[in-house]
């Protein structure tokens, strides 16, 4: 039997879960349903892994998780493997669920579809199901619609969010909701807060918020010309113009806060570890939309002289860019959603947050990435560089105001402290696309130029020195102001704590034995998902060569293939199946080429 160190909060959730969760006020009924919220970084998916493990441990179940990318499809195959269970990521509506393997992973937009829901509807009746990052279920009508189809029969529906959200106006289907002054907010069966997170220690980064004001100039459709910093009070459709123009690369606001990051990320790569440096540290740039996006990365190459790598949902290698960046040194990478949730790649130190969507739910989910806490270092804070745009501001803070509470000691109030954000902001709604079209369809940028640049004098001690920077034993750096958050590397908060948790025995959960999937188990460190991939692969390879050698079509080979081999279908087969397959495939090939 093996085990499993769990931190704490994991632990606590995980006997909650166990018991069966909390009773409804009202009708004093436990439902199949748990909600787990917790903040990015804090261990959600081995928190649900293990749940998962221990109910199939009782009763073998079929084991369905729904992620919102395909890319994360492959990560929960991989983080699940590690734990001893094995899921299908590549999974689809035609394909049966071969016997090697304990379920399956698959996507919101995929259930959406009604081939894909039916088909789940059969395999979770009395199964456990997964749902990741469930408010995207919310999204659109059709993945609520979806998931409510698909498992409505599941034995157990354990739903996790990385951050509080309320109800759209069609709530999430197995989410319950409780009224609040600001609407229905989702009841969470266990929460597990950033601020929690800072307190245990060992678990997230403290992350600071550098916020940059400018001076943006740009025409309106109707032709008005309009000037406006971000202190500056705007309509709705203003604010939003006024962002879209800080954000343009039309003007020198955004080449600017490019610049600051890029100092900021270099200085970490150069720092010895005990200053906070690390030396394959990465940087993230959020951008606004594919073209956004290639415009930020030929920025840093030609401007900055700075290797980059872009994600961008329509390449079909983007997951594996994500895999690599996440191993490798590269400095940069820009992306537009697809490593704004649920991507772990914890060598993030340092981001640029140049996106117009402005929601609190994508906010704190785009901060997600740059909070997961390294093993080993004790410094390790992060930066996110925003624009100064209230709605952001009032974001950054509420972010920025949990991490002084637990990080600064009690009496240590600075001028931070004294900022007050404009949490009413939050209430306005992002205009939806076609809306955004409208705006925006005759509107242009004049001018947009980064301000509030103050500077700053180091001495030789460290200690700030007011003046013209003429001290010789000084060092003078620029920076934007830091109202949300202190400035990088000098700030005056501690590091978090060491986690009391490290070597408590109490915390270690052992694992009960599972039923073995039929079929090969895994060898060595590779996933049967992982080998069957491979399989596969090889197995198309020689019905490539069979094609080529005896002029027959690809789905005359393949029916071939699978005849002699006792195969039904390649997506249902077994890993021995495959490996069958391949045999007597080869075989085959070499009779024909003797």
């Amino acid at each position: 039997m093996s085990t499993i160190n769990l931190r704490p909060w994991q632990r606590d959730a995980f006997a909650l879960f166990m018991d069966g969760g909390r009773p409804h006020p009202v009708t004093g009924e436990i439902a199949p349903d748990f909600l787990t919220v917790a903040t990015p970084g804090a261990g959600k998916t081995t928190f649900a892994l293990t749940c998962a493990r221990a109910t199939l441990a009782e009763e073998n179940r079929p084991l369905i998780v729904v992620a919102p990318t395909s890319h994360l499809k492959t990560q929960w195959s991989l983080a699940a493997h590690r734990l001893g269970l094995q899921l299908d990521p590549h999974w689809s509506p035609g394909d049966g669920l071969a016997r090697d393997v304990h379920g399956l992973v698959t996507t919101y937009q995929q259930v959406a579809t009604g081939a894909a829901a039916t088909k789940l509807a059969g395999l979770s009746a009395e199964g456990f199901v997964i749902l990741d990052e469930v408010h995207h279920a919310g999204h659109e009508k059709a993945w609520g619609d979806g998931i409510r189809k698909a498992f409505a029969l599941a034995h157990r529906r354990l739903s996790l969010s990385g951050t509080p959200f309320r109800s759209d106006a069609a709530p999430i289907p197995f989410v319950r909701y409780d009224a609040t002054g600001e609407g229905e907010l989702a009841h969470a069966d266990y929460t597990y807060g950033y601020a929690d997170a800072l307190r245990d220690g060992g678990v997230v980064r403290p992350v600071y918020f550098p916020r940059v004001d400018g001076e943006m100039e740009w025409t309106t459709a109707a032709g008005d010309t309009l000037s406006a910093s971000f202190q500056d009070e705007l309509t709705r459709d203003q604010s939003s113009m006024r962002l879209r123009t800080a954000l343009s690369l039309e003007g020198e606001w955004m080449p600017s806060v490019l610049a600051k990051a890029v100092d900021q990320l270099r200085m970490i790569r150069s720092s010895p570890v005990a200053e906070g440096g690390q030396a394959d540290a990465g940087g993230l740039v959020i951008a606004i939309d594919q073209e956004h996006a290639q415009g930020i990365a030929r920025l840093l190459r030609d401007r900055f002289q700075v290797p980059v790598d872009i994600v961008v949902s329509d390449d079909p290698g983007a997951s594996r860019k994500i895999a690599e960046f996440s191993e490798n040194d590269r400095p940069w990478m820009v992306s537009v959603r697809m490593v704004s949730e649920g991507v772990d790649i914890p060598r993030l130190r340092v981001g640029v947050f140049s996106t117009t969507t402005s929601t609190e739910l994508f906010f704190r989910q785009a901060i997600g990435r740059f909070v997961r806490w390294q093993a080993g270092r004790s410094n390790q804070k992060a930066y996110v560089y925003i624009p100064d745009d209230p709605r952001l501001r009032a974001h950054a803070f509420a972010i920025a105001e949990a991490r002084r509470h637990i990080l600064r000691p009690p009496g240590t109030a600075t001028e931070d402290d004294d900022f007050q954000a404009d949490g009413g902001l939050d209430d306005q709604k992002v205009s939806d696309d076609a809306e955004q079209l409208a705006l925006f369809s005759e509107f242009a940028v004049l001018r947009a130029d980064a301000t509030d640049i103050s500077i700053h004098t180091v001495g030789a001690d460290g200690a700030v020195i007011a003046g013209d920077g003429s001290d010789t034993s000084a060092t003078t750096y620029y920076e934007p102001t830091y109202d949300v958050g202190g400035p990088p590397a000098f700030d005056d908060e501690p590091d978090p704590p060491t986690p009391f948790f490290a070597s408590d025995p109490s915390l270690l959960l052992d694992l009960p034995e599972i039923p073995t999937a039929a079929g090969l188990a895994p060898a060595g460190s590779l996933s049967v998902a992982e080998l069957k991939d491979d399989l596969r692969n090889r197995n198309a390879h020689v019905a490539k060569r069979l094609v080529d050698v005896t002029g027959w079509g690809h789905a005359k080979v393949q029916a071939e293939m699978n005849s002699i081999a006792g195969v039904r279908s390649v997506a249902s087969a077994t890993n021995e199946q495959l490996a069958r397959r391949l045999r007597y495939s080869e075989s085959w090939l070499r009779k024909l080429l003797r």
